[in-house]
């Protein structure tokens, strides 16, 4: 028996009220959810073992967006594979705000550097904000010949092979940044990988090996105890700690410019809503006066901007990384 057409019209109505309300119960749900949040205490996973910068650096950052968010932020120290079983556990995580990473410029090179990652780097991750950027600190020991720069080339030209330089292991950034420096100034000079950076200074100082560059927070005390001496810093400009160390570029090598830096992630499908709320309390953290002041002294250039500054950061970070890699010819099996 045919329909009458008024009850096709209702039928059609009911049916187009229903999903509307679908449509807006999906688009409020998340809304509601972010408004909401946090109600429980946040985990912050790091990938590297207690005591590192990152490390330091992640209990600030949970110390205080705690504090904003009224919410503890535990961090988790999950470390192995140069910070990817950290970022493995973020990257699986329930995309819901509650599980984050505060991963570092290892997280750009290590897509290039091991040939296995569970979990694609690109798309596995929704950017909240960089915290902030520092270059790295080429130091000596005190029975080094060379002074600066200038000079380590002159030397390594006049010793070809003769000299050598220690670093945190295989396509970590101290050796993908003396990888760079070693082929702009077309020199040789061997490389000496460790495990750990608690051993690579123990060798450094002891006068086994001859330079490394390491970070701030690290090299500097080591540096006014007269126990390294420093040969320039690796950005592109000198830092307010250190004014009288000069840079790499202008002390031998123009265009010179490598840094790390630190950011914090969560998985991917995480609620703009949350991404947004996470990224502003952060950028709040980030301008406080106390916390800017103790980045400056450990030689760090507070971050800030918006998640999707933080996005397009990260893109050109994987494009410059993968070629000083491909360049340096580093792989971790």
């Amino acid at each position: 028996m045919p329909s009458h057409p008024a009850f096709e019209r209702r039928s059609g109505l009911r049916a187009g009220l229903s999903l509307a309300l679908w449509l807006s119960a999906l688009l409020v749900a998340p809304l509601a959810q972010a408004q909401d949040y946090p109600t429980r205490p946040l985990r912050l996973v790091v990938g590297f073992a207690p005591g590192s910068t990152t490390d330091t650096l992640a209990r600030l950052v949970a110390l205080k967006m705690g504090e904003s968010l009224g919410q503890q932020i535990v961090v988790e120290n999950r470390a192995g594979a140069g910070g990817n079983l950290g970022a493995e556990l973020v990257a699986k995580a329930a995309p819901d705000g509650y599980t984050l990473l505060l991963a570092p410029s290892s997280h750009a090179i290590n897509p290039s550097l091991y040939p296995k990652i569970p979990f694609k780097t690109e798309t596995a991750f929704a950017p909240v904000g960089l915290i902030g950027e520092a270059p790295l600190l080429l130091v000596a020991h005190p029975s080094f010949p060379a002074n600066n720069v200038r000079e380590l080339i002159e030397l390594a030209r006049s010793k070809p092979e003769a000299l050598n330089y220690a670093s945190g292991g295989v396509g970590s950034p101290s050796h993908l940044a003396m990888e760079v420096l070693r082929s702009s100034a077309g020199i040789q000079i061997t490389h000496v990988p460790f495990k750990g950076g608690s051993e690579l200074l123990t060798a450094l100082v002891g006068g086994q090996v001859q330079m490394t560059p390491t970070g701030m927070l690290i090299g500097l005390p080591l540096v006014k105890q007269g126990r390294l001496k420093p040969l320039a810093v690796t950005g592109s400009r000198r830092i307010a700690i250190a004014p009288e160390v000069p840079t790499v570029a202008e002390s031998g090598l123009p265009g010179y410019a490598v840094t790390g830096w630190w950011g914090l992630l969560a998985p991917a499908g995480t609620p703009a809503a949350i991404v947004t709320r996470l990224n502003r309390e952060l950028v709040k953290v980030l301008n406080a006066a106390d916390v800017r002041d103790r980045l400056r002294n450990d030689g760090i250039e507070g971050g800030g901007g918006t998640a999707e500054d933080f996005d397009a950061f990260i893109k050109r970070e994987l494009v410059k990384w993968g070629k000083a890699v491909r360049d340096s010819g580093a792989k971790v099996d």
